[in-house]
């Protein structure tokens, strides 16, 4: 499987020429909708992971691409008929791939705001884990490769740090890491790989 990383948060993976596409948004402006997607996998509802014009062009590119969603999210699409509901212990087959949705929860940003509905997905039984805004450990999978975010209003440094302690992928690269500067992106590596290697994962970024 190929994985390429767009701005921010935005992944797309490839087998024989196939392609799930996760959390193409509002951020994500080196993403460009092609053909050949079968799949869109949204997170959940902020405007850096779900952006109505992105899906807009995937879907004028591949008509039947079906998005997989929290419900909250697949009520607000501009065409239902595109969204597929997806809710925690969920599990999908679609073209090359079999999605897991773990999670369910958005990490809290501030008690004064609420936390919506945030799905992590599990990709062919741990050959990639992307849990969204989220630090959720799922159990009963060996994960691979780790989206782990580097940078957000919901989490501290440290709390990256442990995640990849708990998860102990084989490789690990950063996510969500549009806030940070040139500066912040490297020193956010140099913490993210101390803990990479304290559980013999490769880190790298993509």
């Amino acid at each position: 499987m190929n994985i390429k990383k767009f701005r921010h948060s935005c992944l797309e993976l490839t087998i024989d020429n196939q392609s799930i596409v996760i959390d193409p948004g509002g951020w994500s402006t080196d993403f460009i909708a092609h053909a050949g997607i079968v799949a869109v996998v949204i997170t959940h509802e902020h405007g850096d992971h779900f952006d109505q014009a992105q899906l807009d062009n995937v879907i004028a590119q591949n008509p039947d691409v079906v998005v997989y969603a929290p419900a909250g999210i697949v009520e607000q699409l501009n065409d239902s008929h595109y969204g597929h509901a997806v809710a925690v212990d969920d599990s999908i087959s679609c073209g090359p791939f079999s999605l897991d949705f773990v999670g369910g929860t958005h990490a809290p940003i501030h008690p004064d705001y609420p936390v919506p509905a945030n799905v992590g997905v599990i990709v062919n039984n741990g050959e990639l884990y992307y849990p969204g805004d989220s630090f959720f450990v799922p159990e009963g999978y060996k994960i691979q490769t780790l989206a782990v975010p580097a940078s957000a209003p919901w989490m501290k440094m440290s709390e990256a740090m442990d995640f990849i302690r708990a998860i102990k992928p084989e490789s690990c690269f950063p996510t969500h890491n549009a806030l940070l500067s040139a500066e912040g992106q490297s020193l956010a590596d140099a913490w993210l790989e101390k803990a990479a290697d304290s559980v013999g994962a490769k880190y790298g970024v993509i």
